[in-house]
């Protein structure tokens, strides 16, 4: 059974904070939007897809109980709250997507003279709510696709080893996952050997996150620390990366956690195909290339400490970006819920 991240029901948003895994299990409340930016930006939530969901889902929050404002203060206030969560974490396009998706909606609804403010709440938060559904759907469908794709470049029955990095799992998501949603999928058809997940420095969500995930789900599987990458495909056969992304741009260019790129080139030196699973919703077509993403940049103190516990000497300079850009060329294809696409392709999945 897949962990479950997010906990909602009308007016009420529970998460998990994912800071205190994989020693403890502790939800916290989300009671409107300022706790919704607080724990995008502080990392308690992670993951594109889960990031839009919780942010979203705390602006429903927070208007479930007002039945005084207009509609016109409403589609004010969504706006400014919608544009603010957006900047707790702006690497990851997911969440801008769905802020400028549900402005749109608000303006709409706005502008019908038809709709009440109760109909134009209620229709709101029912869109919001929607995608908690929906993503899970997604998911599964990318699952399927990547199995799939995968499988399809494997002599006979063959088992499978893979290499994902990060946490793309029911953490990252609103349940299932995307590159880890591909894995279950992969250990569904009895094909899967084993999955390596690296650490994942300096956050660690590959050993804490990753690793705690596919425990819970008994997925053969063995952490191994960043720098391991290309001793594991010099002395084991890999037959797949799979990897998450918080944007892709227009060429196929991929955002993704930090430590990706260097796993991209290892993977292509070593004839290894490198995957990316993503929603529809990461692929940002307004942006043409890589360079072009603004990737976000973390407190030094992530790299100077574990905890409370300093691991750096004192006064040394630090750079902590959160993210790097793997080309479109290093990759062997993007999965989405409408199937596998080459990077240079993605104009037609956005279209279809």
């Amino acid at each position: 059974m897949s962990l479950e991240s997010i906990k909602y029901t009308r007016g009420s948003l529970e998460i998990l904070d994912q800071l205190l895994l994989p020693l403890q299990t502790r939800y916290i409340k989300v009671r409107g939007v300022e706790d919704g930016w607080k724990v995008i930006n502080k990392m308690q939530v992670r993951g594109a897809p889960a990031i839009a969901i919780v942010g979203c889902l705390s602006l429903a929050v927070e208007l479930s109980p007002d039945n005084e404002s207009s509609k016109k203060n409403m589609r004010q206030e969504i706006e400014g709250k919608l544009n603010y969560l957006v900047s707790a974490r702006p690497t990851a396009v997911n969440i801008k997507l769905a802020a400028d998706e549900l402005i749109n909606l608000a303006n709409t609804l706005c502008a019908e003279d038809s709709i009440s403010a109760e109909i134009f709440k209620e229709r709101f938060i029912g869109s919001i709510e929607d995608m908690l559904t929906k993503d899970i759907h997604d998911n599964k469908a990318i699952g399927s696709f990547g199995c799939e794709a995968i499988l399809k470049n494997i002599d006979g029955d063959s088992p499978v080893r893979v290499l994902t990095h990060c946490n793309t799992g029911s953490l990252a998501t609103a349940g299932y996952g995307t590159a880890l949603g591909v894995i279950r999928s992969l250990h569904a058809t009895k094909r899967l050997e084993h999955v390596f997940c690296t650490e994942t420095r300096p956050y660690n969500q590959g050993a804490r996150l990753t690793a705690y995930e596919l425990v819970h789900e008994k997925i053969p599987s063995t952490l191994i620390v960043d720098s391991m990458v290309s001793a594991l495909m010099h002395t084991r056969k890999i037959h797949a990366v799979i990897v998450g992304a918080d944007r892709v741009a227009a060429n196929g260019d991929t955002a993704n956690k930090i430590g990706t790129y260097q796993i991209a080139i290892v993977a292509k030196y070593h004839d290894v195909p490198f995957y990316v699973a993503a929603p529809l919703t990461s692929i940002d077509m307004s942006l043409p290339y890589g360079e072009k993403i603004k990737i976000e940049e973390r407190p030094d103190r992530e790299m100077t400490h574990i905890g409370e516990h300093r691991i750096a000497a004192p006064g040394i300079n630090c750079w902590n970006p959160s993210f790097d850009v793997t080309p479109a060329s290093l990759i062997a294809g993007i999965i989405t819920e409408k199937g596998v696409f080459a990077p240079d392709n993605l104009k037609s999945v956005k279209t279809t």
